[in-house]
């Protein structure tokens, strides 16, 4: 049987679970990474080229047979997003490390992370990540550039 989960140490906003989401992944901490998300029942994760998971059941099943191969050394870059009072949508590139036979290697996934601001402050809701080459470091936006 699960433990209950504990909210990450800081719940302030949605940057704080994205921090404490992406830290469990490296640590390869279940119970941490849990307890980023939301508690409703339709909590959904995909990760790339995976079935939709629904549910915390689902979700955690796959992060425990992916952590059973040790943790996952992914960093959240190039962040974008779109925030309202309770909602906050990331546009996330992933720099996931890995080790190869012919050294240190970098994979890239770009992924969406939707928050929630709940009564227990902000969880994660939904995480759909698909693959991902050098080449997305590279952004197309036609929002032009403003310095402050």
């Amino acid at each position: 049987m699960p433990k209950p989960k504990v909210p990450p140490a800081s719940i302030g906003n949605a940057d704080d679970i994205e921090a404490a989401f992406y830290e469990a992944l490296q640590s390869g901490d279940i119970e941490k990474l849990m307890a980023c998300w939301g508690d409703e029942d339709e909590i959904i994760c995909v990760h790339p080229g995976g079935a939709r998971l629904v549910g915390a059941a689902a979700i955690r099943a796959t992060f425990d047979s992916m952590f059973s191969n040790g943790s996952i050394q992914a960093h959240a870059i190039k962040v974008r997003k779109l925030e309202t009072l309770s909602a906050s949508v990331h546009s996330v590139l992933e720099r996931i490390d890995v080790l190869t036979n012919e050294g240190p290697r970098h994979a890239y996934v770009i992924a969406t992370n939707v928050y929630h601001k709940t009564a227990q402050g902000w969880r994660l809701v939904a995480h759909h990540a698909s693959p991902g080459t050098p080449h997305e470091m590279q952004e197309v936006s036609d929002i032009p550039p403003v310095l402050h």
